[in-house]
């Protein structure tokens, strides 16, 4: 991406000074930093045993590559599956990852979530299963889907999909049934046992249920414990609510404000109205919506309503979202009169009720406090809702509005210093955007609105990896919307652009083509620039420099027009200055730079700003002035890791790759091209962009295996590949030769990584006896069954051999071993 020949002179109407964010917009947008995401969920409370079900998990994903945990709502099935896969983290070397499909309605979207969760860009052009299949064939990792249930065929293909297509992947499922595939085994996840409240409670520490209730009682009541006058009436209250753990977490919170007696004989009342009298008859799942019944009644009408409207939301949200769905603003949507005086200040104090009554969970997320409903207490709250006339379609358009507003105000204060706040919001509210577009795309009258919401995430689409979502969302919403608007032929454009992101060069050009002619019918010049961008990236994607470069020249001659984006005036540039240094006008690509330059600088931009600096190493190569190149493409990588930009992180370790072939440090050129086809492989197996912006990469491969031989290339390069991408740009923008290896005992690969060797070494006397039986040519199971130790016992101990001497393979412990002889 780049720039323009001869730059136009830096007048004020080019470089209006910066966005400044109004304390709303502020608001609307969140706050503070981003944090990590995709992992597995944090547990917030104690984890009452299970220790049965974790073994039986354990032993059937030792053997099978597919384990489902069924059971039904409220038994526990996704905090058992999160502690089972945490206790493997080790097991998987490229780790574990989390899932979660409950906010998630549309079944295409399932295998774009699992790349979302794997970190995995979609800009691939194989259809998304396919892509996502070819980029984990070579990987070592446990994927914990969670909440299948209502997207059943989709997660069966994906499962299917990954169990033919790879060998090292194996997948933990949660749902209330089976996937119904033929390599799936079950762990039937069941509730809690009860001990008789009727015969021998002096142990009660050995029931989980009366463990579960004591905890959770205690958090409420200070100082609660199981005592002998109370036992019996807890083993009777867990034993009417089935063992089920969210039913004894919610009575649990009436502790507050009854004892155990009470709450016992409150919900016996509950029962017999259910039942009409005979409480033996009553099914499990009417005991989990007695339970749920019960909270919800001793909620505050004010409560009720908010626990309803909150049911809209999908995965996680903060408070302002919350006060935004909530808050009727009167008239048609304000329904009874009670729910029209909800007032944004009274959210607050219902959002405290509820947390207090474990409705909600309060979790900590990157930009603070956010809040979660767990999906059976979500779908109780929509049928309360749907029961209310009018409030669903109301309040799931106030949502809507409110992610569109969040949108719009992101896009404004994109080219500024926030990027990666921003980033890491729109990463948190990904299932709200998500809700948001689809309720647009499937409810009459609102498609328009779906449509500009979509084309409002252009740059959140774009930077961040997710091209081909959002050409989901675009292809949808411009097929709605087929009347020539404004967001049409915005949507148009940047349908063009992510088609292009994944490949799609023709189909781009094309869309970018119809933006563009619509745009001039509109007269709308902002969207006109917009389109003609697209025309020219393409263009230059495509090979044909001279028309790209002509084509850059006169968008950046003409300046900034009123109402262009400034990150998209910034790239204008961009694409101009790697025009020029492609035809070899590097002091021209330098001066285009540099104007972009102090446009990011004055605006506190990192992501355009990015691309410069990448620009300017590219100049500087052509006038081969190898230390400035470096420094500018290290400056460039410090840049895009903020933001999770992969491509421009590949394209730009490939730069680096060069400048250090071009000086001489052939095996750190070695390892960054480990580092760099590691990168691309994650993004697709063919590299992305134009032959001329990867040819040098075939030259600089060329001289560091001829600068170094093919043994001593290839080890450096191994080393570089077993990098992941935190590491690798750590490596990049330092200066060592060789790549900080990770903690010894994980692989890449299959490949161990290992420290240098280091003189004096010590092994402990069960380190000596396996390095002995390593040398005696054993193999990990024979060392365990001769130790009588466990196989993964056996391992740790071969892995701490390797660590210490230094060592990746087993017959260099054997030759060691002999000269220690």
């Amino acid at each position: 991406m780049a720039g323009t020949g001869a730059p136009a002179a830096s007048r004020a109407a080019d470089f209006p000074a910066p966005f400044d964010i109004t304390p709303e917009e502020r608001l609307i947008m969140g706050g503070s930093a981003p944090g990590p995401d995709r992992q597995l969920p944090v547990e917030t409370t104690s984890f009452v045993d299970r220790r049965g079900e974790l073994t039986a998990g354990r032993e059937l994903l030792a053997r099978a590559r597919l384990v489902t945990l069924t059971g039904p709502g409220g038994v526990g099935k996704t905090r058992l599956a999160a502690r089972l896969a945490a206790g493997l983290r080790r097991t998987f070397p490229d780790g574990v990852r989390f899932v979660p499909l409950s906010g998630l309605d549309d079944p295409a979207l399932v295998p774009l979530a699992a790349a979302d969760a794997l970190d995995l860009p979609d800009r691939s052009a194989r259809p998304p299963l396919d892509a996502l299949v070819e980029q984990l064939k070579d990987r070592r990792l446990l994927l914990l889907v969670d909440n299948c249930e209502h997207l059943p065929t989709a997660c069966a293909e994906l499962a299917a999909a990954l169990l033919h297509g790879t060998t090292g992947v194996r997948i933990l499922a949660t749902s209330r049934h089976r996937l119904g595939l033929t390599e799936e085994h079950l762990l039937d996840v069941r509730p809690l046992p009860v001990p008789d409240p009727d015969g021998d409670l002096s142990a009660p520490e050995g029931s989980p249920a009366l463990a579960l209730f004591a905890d959770r009682a205690a958090a409420v009541v200070p100082g609660f414990r199981l005592t002998a006058a109370n036992r019996a009436a807890v083993a009777r209250l867990c034993h009417r609510l089935d063992g089920l753990p969210l039913a004894i977490e919610l009575a649990a919170v009436r502790m507050r404000v009854l004892d155990v007696d009470q709450l016992l004989d409150r919900l016996d009342d509950r029962y017999r109205l259910l039942t009409g009298g005979s409480p033996a008859s009553l099914p499990r799942h009417q005991t989990l919506r007695a339970a749920v019944d019960w909270s919800h009644g001793l909620c505050t009408g004010r409560e009720q309503l908010v626990w309803a409207r909150l049911s809209v939301l999908a995965g996680s949200f903060d408070l302002e979202t919350a006060e935004a769905v909530c808050t009727a603003t009167g008239g048609a949507d304000a329904g009874e009169e009670e729910q029209a005086a909800i007032r944004r200040h009274d959210v607050l104090d219902a959002v405290t009720g509820l947390v207090d009554k474990s409705v909600l969970s309060r979790e900590s997320g990157p930009d603070g406090i956010r809040y979660r409903l767990l999906d059976t207490l979500r779908h109780y709250g929509l049928d309360r809702l749907r029961a209310l006339p009018g409030e669903e379609p109301a309040a799931r358009r106030r949502q809507r509005d409110w992610m569109l507003r969040r949108a719009a105000a992101c896009e404004r204060a994109w080219f500024g210093p926030g990027q990666r706040e921003i980033v890491a919001r729109l990463r948190a509210d990904q299932d709200n955007l998500r809700t948001a577009l689809d309720f647009s795309l499937t409810t009459r009258g609102e498609c328009l609105a779906g449509l500009r919401l979509a084309g409002t995430l252009w740059f959140y689409w774009h930077a961040c990896g997710a091209p081909r979502e959002g050409r989901h969302w675009l292809d949808r919403a411009l097929a709605a919307n087929p009347e020539p608007t404004p967001e049409r032929a915005r949507g148009l454009w940047i349908a063009g652009l992510l088609a292009a992101a994944t490949h799609a060069l023709t189909a781009g050009l094309a869309l970018a083509r119809d933006a563009h002619l619509l745009a001039q019918d509109l007269d709308d010049a902002a969207e006109t620039a917009h389109a003609e961008y697209v025309i020219g990236v393409i263009t230059l994607f495509m090979d044909d420099l001279p028309t790209a470069l002509r084509h850059f020249e006169a968008s950046v001659g003409r300046g900034r027009v009123p109402g262009q984006h400034l990150s998209l005036h910034g790239l204008d540039q961009v694409e101009l200055a790697c025009a020029l240094g492609f035809l070899g006008e590097a002091d021209r690509a330098v001066e285009v730079c540099e104007a972009a330059r102090r446009m990011c600088e004055r605006h506190g931009e990192e992501w355009v700003h990015s691309y410069v600096l990448r620009m300017l190493a590219l100049a500087h190569t052509v006038r081969r002035d190898w230390p400035r190149a470096e420094h500018h493409a290290r400056q460039a990588l410090r840049l895009k890791i903020a933001v999770h930009d992969v491509i421009g992180i590949a394209l730009t370790l490939d730069l680096l790759a060069r400048t250090a072939v071009e000086q001489g440090t052939h095996e750190r050129a070695a390892a960054l091209l480990g580092a760099a086809d590691r990168t691309w492989t994650a993004i697709d197996r063919d590299r992305w962009g134009s032959a001329t912006l990867t040819s040098a990469r075939r030259d600089s491969e060329a001289r560091a295996r001829e600068g170094l031989g093919p043994s001593d290339f290839r080890r450096a390069y191994e080393r570089g590949a077993a990098l992941d991408l935190a590491r690798t740009v750590e490596y990049a923008v330092g200066d060592s030769t060789r790549p900080r290896r990770p903690t010894a005992g994980r692989r890449t690969n299959g490949r161990h990584r290992s420290t240098p060797s280091t003189p004096g070494v010590r092994l402990t006397r069960r380190e000596s006896e396996v390095a002995e039986l390593v040398a005696q040519g054993l193999a990990n199971q024979q060392i365990a069954d001769r130790l009588v130790i466990a196989r993964r016992t056996a391992e740790g101990h071969v892995e701490r051999v390797l660590r210490k001497l230094g060592f990746n393979k087993r017959s260099q412990i054997a030759a060691w071993v002999a000269a220690q002889r």
